[in-house]
């Protein structure tokens, strides 16, 4: 049997894990980048100005991940969105448009009844590496 190689991704540009788990994990060309919510990286504080704040921030976070990666938002194949109020839907796909324009991933929002930390987002992501051929 073949050895699946296995990356651990970890980066200060983005919060650290507040549990047992890693920014990422790579695993073969696949990453699996965990559900980030609108952490300042520096303080570890939720960052001010309600929905919109915290996506752009959960965003940015998440493309520092990609970045360590060596990847852009473009590798990025899946998301899933987490908000404490769906009505915080069209809000969040503001910002997330500014983030995906063109390579849109598949993905799924759903609302939730409570988020860590009393986030209102939270995004995971699945990207793949390597480089991306659209037909």
């Amino acid at each position: 049997m073949s050895k699946i190689v296995r990356k651990l991704i970890q980066t200060a540009a983005a919060p650290k894990a507040v549990g047992p788990y890693n920014q990422a994990v790579i695993v073969d060309k696949t990453m699996y980048i965990s559900g980030q919510i609108g952490f300042e990286p520096s303080t570890m504080e939720m960052v001010p100005g309600g929905v919109k704040a915290e996506a752009d921030k959960v965003l940015k976070n998440m493309g520092a991940i990609l970045s360590a990666a060596g990847i852009s938002y473009k590798n990025v194949v899946k998301t899933t969105v987490l908000l404490q109020d769906i009505n915080d839907f069209a809000a969040v796909n503001e910002i997330y448009a500014t983030y995906f324009t063109s390579h849109l991933p598949a993905r799924a929002a759903y609302q939730v009844a409570a988020l860590p930390k009393g986030a209102l987002v939270e995004i995971e992501a699945i990207a793949v590496l390597g480089d991306i051929q659209d037909e």
